[in-house]
């Protein structure tokens, strides 16, 4: 009995030593041991980090990052990106987690693992020295020494691939009925009696050309993200001879501005040539915008933005454009011209709300039209809105509709082309010719257009 009794006191020793020299070889890791182990190869990575799931350009997780762990903690710590209570919740983990949150399904899964590995170890250090007094008391550094991008958060968020894709739904894919039917196949109803003859259109187009053509042509997808999924993927198989659908080298030259401002390929002994995709660029579907209208005003405002994104350019918030614009239905015609209007001249409307606790028109117009007269020396314009900034604003966008109210509309005449050397400009006071007040409710065809008549405008 007590031979058994000395055996089990002997195990229990030797587990106990066992225990204890375990506990010794393995103790808990150091904020610095875990920072060279896990952060720091994420900092000297030449690879980029998740962000780029979330962000075009302008932010990598390395830019939060300094050599010696202590500034770095200090730095995050004094950004409020380190929740010294909870340290899970810690803002610096929230935002490498974004990715989690993403609808694109492929690109969730392709950086997947790095997003992980990246929130793991950002966790552990976290944890490790949230438990260091040490660290936990040290003064927050200058805001100088922070590890941070060196541009504004306004840059950054202007950057992110959410944003960019609500302003191509905005600019561009809620133009896309000016492609019916040739490139907009999930806008075509086999049940519809009127989409019979468009229904024929692309089918005869498909036997004429072949079925790989046509394919090539179902350029809107079913969703805005699937749309520009695709044109970025189609714009990355260009043979050198042709332009790209989005060229971001130089935007203007991108086909998808080119083409539906083109007119049809010439006729050769009797025969229709196909469509050229390089100089002179040619569309089989002819002429379907003009450059005077607002369409191709937001279709060349998007190209140039998400062209300046990708190279990362936007350095400062002065430099970004007020990308606010939003599509409606609103139509407005001006019948009776002044005759000193030059034949085809282009007219830019600017709308202003009446701000009824001030007594006055709010500076800013909260839409915006343009295009150039017709033969028939009338102007007509699907008004785009303009979603105010500030939204202390009086004046809210719901739906993109305009409320019913009192609206003042100024009338600028281009007669200096300021608009050929900047599209996406809203003319100033230089180019000016008269405004007139308009009151009530906006519809939404065109039949019942808002009309103002040439002799309505008044210089002031």
């Amino acid at each position: 009995m007590f031979l058994m009794f000395s055996k089990m006191a002997f195990l229990a020793a030797v587990l106990l030593l066992t225990s204890g020299y375990s506990l010794l070889a393995n103790p808990q890791p150091t904020p610095l041991q875990l920072f060279d182990a896990r952060i720091r190869p994420i900092f000297q990575s030449e690879d980029p980090s998740s962000c780029i799931q979330c962000h075009l350009s302008s932010v990598d997780l390395k830019d939060y990052i300094l050599p010696p762990h202590q500034q770095t903690f200090a730095s995050l710590k004094a950004q409020g990106l380190i929740d010294l209570i909870n340290p899970a919740e810690s803002k610096i983990l929230q935002l490498i987690q974004m990715g989690e949150k993403d609808r694109d399904q492929l690109a969730k899964l392709i950086h997947e693992k790095t997003r992980k590995a990246e929130y793991q170890a950002f966790a552990a250090w976290i944890e490790a020295c949230c438990q260091d007094e040490t660290l936990v008391q040290m003064p927050a550094s200058e805001s100088e020494a922070w590890a941070k991008p060196d541009i504004p958060d306004v840059v950054i968020h202007h950057t992110r691939k959410s944003r960019v894709i609500d302003s191509f739904a905005r600019n561009i894919w809620s133009q896309r009925m000016r492609c019916f039917p040739c490139h907009t196949p999930y806008e075509l109803d086999s049940n519809n009696p009127k989409h019979q003859q468009p229904l024929k259109k692309v089918d005869n187009f498909a036997k004429q050309y072949g079925q790989a053509h046509a394919q090539r042509l179902r350029l809107f997808k079913q969703t805005a993200p699937e749309t520009l999924q695709y044109w970025i993927e189609r714009s990355q198989q260009v043979s050198e001879d042709g332009y790209p659908l989005i060229n971001i080298q130089h935007p203007p030259h991108s086909l998808i501005l080119l083409k539906p401002t083109s007119k049809l390929p010439p006729m050769v002994n009797g025969s229709r040539q196909k469509a050229s995709n390089t100089d002179p660029v040619s569309h089989m579907g002819g002429l379907k915008m003009h450059r005077d209208d607002p369409s191709y005003k937001a279709f060349i405002a998007w190209l140039e933005d998400y062209a300046k994104v990708v190279a990362g350019r936007y350095q400062s918030v002065q430099e970004l454009p007020q990308d606010n614009w939003y599509p409606s239905k609103h139509v407005v015609m001006i019948e009776d011209v002044p005759k000193e209007w030059p034949n085809s001249v282009r007219v830019q409307l600017q709308i202003h709300v009446w701000n009824q606790q001030r007594s006055t028109w709010q500076v800013e117009p909260i839409a915006f039209t343009q295009n150039s007269l017709t033969p028939k020396r009338r102007l007509v314009g699907t008004l785009f809105l303009m979603r105010p900034v500030d939204e202390t604003r009086v004046w809210q966008l719901s739906e993109e509709t305009l409320p019913p109210g009192k609206y003042l509309l100024k009338v600028y005449i281009d007669s200096e082309q300021h608009l050929d050397r900047q599209p996406t400009a809203m003319l100033t006071t230089r180019s000016f010719y008269g405004q007139t007040i308009i009151e009530g409710e906006w519809t939404k065809t065109f039949k019942q257009a808002r009309k103002i008549i040439g002799s309505q405008l008044k210089r002031e």
